[in-house]
């Protein structure tokens, strides 16, 4: 394959490199004349007395006219006149250049300042039009489906048009070396295919002549050279014969050649996009003389094969464009649904596998490990992100051998061999990474490729091979090469992710942006209902004053009124802040209040599901309405009722008619207090209805009327009054059952601490515990004899969930108070603890602690 090609104006006078450099002589089938700017003969071959009847020496420095004739002039200068530039070579065909009927074919170029001609005899009696030859080549060519098909099929057409018994096609590597990816045969010759060439067989100096000069032939390797006369031109330059065809070539190539058993040999170039892409090379067994016309076809053929093997190329590359748009396209509809990077990892990097196979794929995102398939282990990728961190920056890097780059890659050598990074940020680095495993392949030299160059006799200069047995090499450590357009398309990647990044980037900031607007919102309103609460606590106080006797009856009236509140507050939150039922309500109240006449309380009716703005309010007139009744109505003896009639208005709203009956005569009080202002003027000035309260003697009555857009909708009737859990044990009875050892109070708050266990010590506690932390109860555990507990559930940035572990495990009985009402611990080992809410009374504590003994007791 080698082809030791002279490079121009080399000094000749250097002995040592004589034997590569030939630039003075040339192939013997022709004959070239070198002409300066005035016509005047600079350089001859020593052959051209057939030619010309004169000898090379005697031609130097003559005009051009006194030998050529005028017509073959003017159609040479009509030629030079159109030469597009110093690379570019104009054929002119059956010209009679002397006048005595001899035919010739002639090429001319530019060299410097001088003008080439080279001249060959023309093909007589064959009349040959090269560009019929090349069209139906060429179309067969367009019907190739892939690369490899296209190659294969230029070869065989090549073959057809020249006779050589072998026409490869060699492409280049990226370090220079080559292989033959495809061939025609005339059957008679050994294969090359698959074959590797040292980058030392074609050497750098030849590879660049092939860049300019697109045809280089061989018709007979023992053919003797002609030197050209004389060696330098005026200015003492040698002719750079760089875009000839005639010129001959390097001896060490005829020494290649003969070493391979050639006789004679041609060489196309293959460029893709001004660079060499590889050679359509062509080996013959016997000498070979091609015609100056199929010479020019077969120049013209590797034009159009190149131009074709680029679009196939380009299309291949547009093909993979297209799906990397689409993987673009994909990942965008994905976190434009809300998905992050790292979300759904295995849909995500299945659509790049589409795209770029890979064996193991990681994603390495704010410090967070991703992986699947055959990949390195989470340190080691730690490893590795830090050195792919100084290996490029904010590009895609890849590698088929990450063990040559990175030594540490040994560890893991079993799982993968080529890599191939995207960082998807810039600080911190992070990665999406894709592997693939080793493939161990047997790679066919012509030759041990470690002994390409040997000293020559004259010193440090090439000396062909002269083995050309094959050479097997085992490679390891490598995996499937990275192609260009699978890095072009993990760059486009590389993009979108990016693009991925900077869009979650800004959805996280906007998100961060509206929680904490949100979160303003919320501590002002939070900041209005508390003042809100406070300013009705502050008037429940100022006002309950003067129906009381004493602190004891005030702090009772208040109490009462404040948990009357809290249970409405609660019922409304354990239905998320919707519309709560107010038959629940009014059974609350009367289990609260009357429980010992719950069954002389009947409600008749739909019931009316009201909005949490109107619920509180309506707790309060119920409130007031029950404890009244206790007091001094009808529930304040044994004889008494109450009818609660609801119906709905033909407007949707809900009328409440309040009767008693069956107690103490009524009279129409002198003086109104506060829980008469509550009954009489809340409705109709919170919730723009009315109300009407008369004091007739068997009874109170009282009518209300809650307009419809304080009501949802009107229900069937829940659990009849009787049904509503019985009277909680009595204080004593509660005294008894847990009577002995230590009670304890887990609570971070001392004044709600000392307010729960003056509770526990008034059911017959004589030592009470407050702890305010899970430590400090833990100890209390452990060296007190504790029979009974109330815990707060959250105790600032902690649980006591720690603490009720400890108490279930002794078999200790506890109950939860919570802030959060009865729904904050639904779920979980201690669903079955009763929950106390915040704020709770002696009559709570009671109930929870009956309804722990009856627990245990069933």
């Amino acid at each position: 394959m080698a082809d030791g090609h002279d490079t121009p104006r080399v000094d000749l006078t250097t002995c040592d490199l004589e034997p590569i450099h030939i630039i003075g002589r040339i192939q013997s089938f022709g004959w070239l004349l070198s002409f300066s700017s005035d016509w005047i003969i600079n350089h001859a071959s020593l052959n051209c007395s057939e030619l010309f009847g004169r000898h090379a020496q005697d031609l130097v420095g003559l005009s051009a006219t006194e030998f050529i004739t005028g017509s073959a002039l003017h159609d040479i200068r009509t030629r030079l006149q159109i030469l597009g530039s110093a690379s570019t070579v104009e054929r002119i065909f059956e010209i009679d250049l002397v006048g005595d009927g001899r035919v010739y074919d002639v090429a001319v170029h530019v060299s410097g300042r001088s003008f080439v001609l080279e001249i060959e005899p023309h093909e007589s009696g064959r009349r040959r039009d090269f560009v019929t030859y090349v069209r139906p080549m060429i179309e067969r060519l367009r019907q190739s489906p892939t690369i490899e098909q296209l190659c294969a099929s230029a070869a065989r057409q090549l073959r057809g048009l020249t006779g050589f018994d072998r026409v490869m096609v060699y492409r280049f590597e990226g370090d220079g070396a080559g292989e033959v990816i495809a061939e025609s045969l005339n059957g008679m010759v050994d294969s090359f295919k698959g074959q590797h060439f040292p980058a030392s067989d074609i050497p750098a100096q030849a590879r660049r002549l092939y860049t300019r000069n697109m045809l280089r032939i061989i018709s007979d390797v023992d053919d003797p050279t002609v030197p050209i006369h004389p060696t330098v031109g005026p200015n003492g330059d040698p002719l750079d014969l760089s875009m000839s065809g005639l010129r001959a070539v390097s001896p060490i190539h005829i020494e290649y050649l003969r070493n391979m058993g050639i006789k004679a040999s041609m060489s196309v170039s293959i460029m893709r996009r001004g660079k060499l892409w590889g050679l359509i090379a062509c080996h013959h067994y016997s000498p070979l003389v091609l015609s100056y016309s199929v010479r020019t076809a077969a120049e013209l053929f590797g034009e159009f094969f190149s131009y074709l093997l680029e679009q196939k190329e380009t299309d291949f590359s547009v093909a993979k464009r297209a799906e990397s748009m689409r993987l673009h396209d994909e990942i965008m509809a994905r976190v434009a649904a809300g998905g992050a990077l790292l979300e759904a990892f295995s849909e995500f990097t299945e659509s790049i596998g589409h795209v770029i196979p890979f064996d193991g794929v990681v994603g390495w995102v704010d410090g967070r490990f991703v992986a699947n398939g055959l990949t390195p282990d989470r340190a080691q990728f730690a490893s590795l992100a830090r050195f792919l961190n100084t290996a490029g920056s904010s590009t895609v890097w890849s590698t088929d051998a990450i063990g040559t780059v990175y030594p540490a890659a040994a560890e893991w050598a079993d799982k993968a061999a080529g890599v191939l990074a995207l960082p998807v940020s810039r600080s911190p680095r992070d990665y999406i990474v894709l592997f693939r495993a080793e493939q161990v392949r047997e790679v066919k030299w012509a030759g041990n490729p470690e002994k390409p160059v040997e000293l020559g006799p004259n010193g440090i200069r090439l000396t062909p091979r002269k083995s050309f047995e094959i050479w097997r090499e085992e490679r390891r450590g490598h995996s499937r090469p990275w192609t260009d357009e699978e890095v072009s398309a993990a760059e486009s990647l590389r993009v979108t992710l990016l693009e991925v990044v900077l869009r979650l980037a800004d959805a996280a900031h906007s998100e961060r942006e509206q929680a904490s607007r949100q979160q303003d919102m919320l501590i002002a309103e939070l900041n209005h209902r508390v003042r809100n609460i406070l300013n009705l606590i502050r008037g429940l106080v100022a006002q309950s004053k003067d129906g009381a006797s004493s602190i004891n009856e005030f702090a009772e009236i208040v109490g009462s009124r404040i948990h009357a509140l809290a249970r409405a507050h609660d019922q409304v939150t354990r239905t998320d802040w919707s519309p709560s039922s107010l038959y629940e309500l009014i059974r609350t109240e009367t289990a609260a209040y009357a429980s010992h006449s719950i069954d002389r309380v009947v409600i008749d009716g739909p019931d009316a599901l009201v909005a949490p703005s109107a619920f509180t309010t309506l707790a309060l007139v119920i409130h007031e309405l029950t404890t009244n009744s206790c007091k001094y109505g009808a529930l304040s003896d044994m004889a008494g009722t109450i009818q609660i009639t609801l119906s709905r208005g033909d407007d949707g709203s809900l009328e409440l008619d309040w009767r008693e009956e069956g107690g103490p005569p009524v009279e129409t009080p002198t003086r109104r207090g506060f829980g008469s202002t509550i009954i009489e003027r809340t409705i109709p000035h919170e919730l723009n209805g009315s109300a009407s309260v008369v004091y007739p003697r068997e009874g109170l009555h009282a009518l209300f009327l809650i307009p419809a857009d304080h009501v949802s909708s009107f229900e069937a009737p829940g659990v009849p009054m009787r049904e509503v859990a019985a009277e909680p044990p009595a204080a004593t009875e509660v005294a008894a059952l847990l009577a002995g050892g230590t009670a304890l109070v887990v609570e971070d708050n001392v004044i709600i601490g000392m307010e729960a266990e003056d509770l526990l010590r008034g059911f017959g506690f004589s030592d009470c515990r407050i702890a305010g932390s899970v430590n400090t109860a833990m100890e209390i555990i452990e060296r007190t004899q504790v029979s009974f507990a109330m815990l707060d559930v959250n105790l600032g940035r902690d649980t006591s969930l720690p603490v009720a572990e400890e108490l279930a495990k002794r078999g200790v009985p506890f109950i939860f108070a919570s802030g959060y009402g009865e729904r904050s611990l639904q779920a979980g080992q201690f669903a079955n603890v009763p929950v106390v809410t915040k704020p709770y009374g002696e009559r709570d504590v009671r109930a929870a602690v009956g309804r722990v003994l009856k627990t245990r007791a069933g």
